[in-house]
């Protein structure tokens, strides 16, 4: 048995004892099946919405923890509560320090995740640089070259030489033109990524994505989370009908609303999943490994901007179309 599920059993146990004398102070003589139902059940409510590792806090701190659990537990054996708010209190006291322990496993897991999507931020924003600046230390080389090939008479070539090198040229200035430096890093990282997958990619954009009024952080989340999905789906769709697949990201304005519409090639995806998808945790169809959480974190940022995200599923094509009301 994994630690984490250890953890949600021994907190179950833990938490029926409780709720068990309590009950026997207040002369309810209950079934311990029955007393430990409602346990059960909010445990199992909090395992399903709790979508850190409790082991975040360290091995040590969990010990801490589970011994201040036991010695509160040892009390009711050591001195019998002699009314029903006596036994109450270890209760609260119960429910307090596990509270302790989500509220701070959260907190060191969203500051882990920030520290690694800063990471992955300025490496994404570090090869884009390199790349431009590459591209820049090349430029006379390339233009010294076609002038050769024109002063020579073979146009054919220089037309060629040319046209592949405006193909690379076009794939940097897609994801840089008008965009932040990380907005950049991530659209120029996810369209190598899917080029490398064999994917067609569009980025459509009738004015940069840094228009949005959304933070960088929150900006990084929401296109890296799109776009990864997209690339995903697409690599599956490949591999099952092998042709290439297309995945397209348009973004306008209109009437006072930025548009965002990403739509990509999907193989099929389950009616429970997309009940789902974008409205909670733990809805993916990445298979094992994958927690579903990106989808949910694109719906909140979305929902904390006034926003309104709209998907659909039809011929095996998914749809996201993302409103934000144009506001600062």
């Amino acid at each position: 048995m994994k630690a984490s599920h250890l953890y949600w059993v021994l907190l179950a146990a833990i938490g029926t004892i409780h709720l068990n004398f309590f009950l026997k102070n207040l002369s309810w003589d209950v079934p311990i099946y029955l007393v430990s139902l409602p346990v059960i059940v909010m445990v199992y409510y909090l395992y399903k919405k709790t979508i850190f590792d409790i082991k975040s806090i360290g091995l040590r701190w969990n010990l801490i923890l589970l011994a201040l659990q036991l010695l509160l537990v040892s009390l009711y054996f050591a001195v019998e509560p002699s009314s029903a708010w006596a036994s109450f209190v270890p209760l609260l006291i119960f429910m307090g320090l596990e509270a302790i322990r989500i509220n701070g496993s959260r907190k060191i897991f969203d500051l882990t995740r920030s520290v690694l999507e800063y990471e992955e931020q300025q490496e994404q924003i570090n090869e884009t640089f390199r790349v431009v600046r590459g591209e820049r230390h090349d430029f006379l080389k390339h233009v010294s070259a076609v002038h050769f090939m024109l002063e020579n008479g073979n146009e054919k070539e220089a037309k060629h030489y040319l046209d592949k090198l405006v193909d690379g040229y076009e794939e940097t200035n897609l994801s840089i033109k008008g965009e932040r430096g990380v907005v950049a890093g991530v659209l120029h990282q996810m369209y190598r990524r899917a080029q490398q997958s064999g994917i067609s990619v569009v980025y459509d954009l009738d004015l940069p994505l840094s228009t949005l009024p959304i933070s960088d952080s929150n900006m990084v989340t929401l296109i890296g989370n799109l776009l990864s999905n997209s690339i995903d789906a697409c690599e599956e769709w490949q591999k099952h009908h092998r042709e290439q697949a297309v995945l397209t990201m348009q973004f306008y304005k209109r009437s006072g609303l930025y548009l965002l519409v990403c739509k990509n090639n999907s193989l099929p995806i389950p009616t429970p999943v997309l009940d789902e998808l974008y409205h909670s945790y733990g809805h993916t169809t990445k298979g094992k490994g994958h927690e579903g959480l990106g989808t949910k974190m694109v719906m909140d940022i979305v929902e904390a901007h006034q926003g309104f995200l709209d998907f659909v599923y039809r011929d095996e094509e998914f749809t996201v179309k993302i409103k934000i009301p144009a506001i600062r």
